[in-house]
């Protein structure tokens, strides 16, 4: 039986397309994939995150714990609803996940997780805590909703819809939250490469926010339409572009390992240790005849390298992916992929390939 969100009546009112994603039932498209790509890239679009797990930490532990169990540093937020990326690494530096952790209070902070890997965060999380020793509480928030407003004119459609907010969120600056109301946080974060707010709040809430954004003009879009803004926006999705066989600096996440205190954080050791084993890159094709996908071979002239993201880029209008390649591979090298029975020419670029709806290649 696949996990619904709250809000699956509604998706499949709309008449959108369903599948199963990581064992939840979650709309892909409502008709036009490209239409709703664009209309983040130029306006607002609005997706159901809900499947993502907001896990609440809690005690007078919970910095030092956080210090040792993420490779980022949570010393840096000193601001109340400031966020940060970071990783959250096993034994051998590998990639349990990618998260964003929220500081409220001193005795509070908010991670957000993926939904394929949550059950297995919480419980390595607990384990950490054991050997830590922190005694900090941790409450996985299963009844909380969350849905992702992005886009140019997103948050005007959000203020549109909910003006009440405004005055406690205009102010908030990319990676900051606010709580808006007992249990309602509005993040200034998102996962397109656009501006925008992610809004968690009570279950049986989420409806009104859908709704409210979706009558002040942002339209509705699926999975489809977020994979092809993440990977133009050069960001990473868990399970291809990293995986606990990989390494942040393996994964392109280097800038979210903060190496630059004595802090043992759990992981550093195996990760200093551990050779950087290729460089992490994208790609544009510039032969015709295919699409970049992943697990494609990359032939490079130190080596042989391997796709983990591909697709077509509506905003460009060519096929672009992230990739595993050689060390010392470097942008503007020119690579020869394998797709069917050809090899394509394809150029080797630093993503993201588009931000704020520019192209940046």
């Amino acid at each position: 039986m696949l996990k619904t969100t709250p809000l699956n009546a509604i998706h499949r009112a709309a008449g959108a397309r369903m599948v199963d994603f990581g064992g939840w039932d979650m709309p892909v498209n409502y008709g036009s994939q490209i239409e709703e790509h664009h209309a983040v890239r130029r306006s607002a679009g609005v997706f159901d995150v809900s499947h993502m797990r907001s896990v609440d930490l809690e005690g007078k532990g919970v910095r030092d714990f956080l210090r040792f169990a993420l490779a980022n540093d949570v010393a840096k937020l000193q601001v109340p609803g400031k966020a940060l990326y970071s990783c959250l690494l096993d034994e051998s530096a590998g990639v349990i996940d990618d998260l964003i952790a929220y500081f409220f209070r001193d005795d509070w902070f908010r991670l957000v997780v993926n939904a394929g890997t949550a059950d297995g965060d919480i419980d390595w999380l607990h384990r950490l805590n054991a050997l830590a020793g922190h005694g900090v509480a941790l409450r996985s928030r299963d009844d909380l909703a969350m849905i992702a407003v992005q886009g140019p004119q997103a948050r005007e459609a959000f203020w549109s819809a909910f003006p009440e907010t405004r005055s406690a969120t205009e102010a908030l600056v990319p990676f900051q939250a606010a709580r808006v109301g007992d249990d309602i946080v509005v993040a200034r974060t998102g996962y397109t490469g656009e501006d925008g707010f992610e809004v968690s709040c009570p279950a049986e809430e989420v409806a009104t926010l859908w709704n409210g954004v979706v009558a002040a003009g942002a339209r509705p879009c699926g999975l489809g339409a977020r994979d092809t803004l993440r990977l133009e926006a050069g960001m990473n999705l868990y399970g291809q572009d990293m995986d606990t066989g990989a390494s942040p600096f393996d994964a392109g996440l280097a800038w979210t390992v903060d190496l630059t205190s004595a802090r043992g954080f759990f992981g550093r050791k195996a990760l200093e240790a551990r050779p950087r084993a290729c460089d992490f890159l994208g790609l544009v094709l510039e032969d015709k005849g295919g699409v970049l996908r992943a697990h494609q071979i990359v032939v490079a002239e130190r080596g042989e390298g391997e796709i983990t993201s591909g697709t077509f880029s509506p905003t460009l209008g060519v096929s672009i992916a992230l990739a595993r390649l050689p060390v010392g591979t470097a942008p503007g090298e020119k690579v020869r992929v394998q797709v069917r029975d050809k090899e394509l020419a394809a150029r080797v670029v630093k993503p993201p390939f588009v931000r704020h709806g520019k192209p940046l290649i």
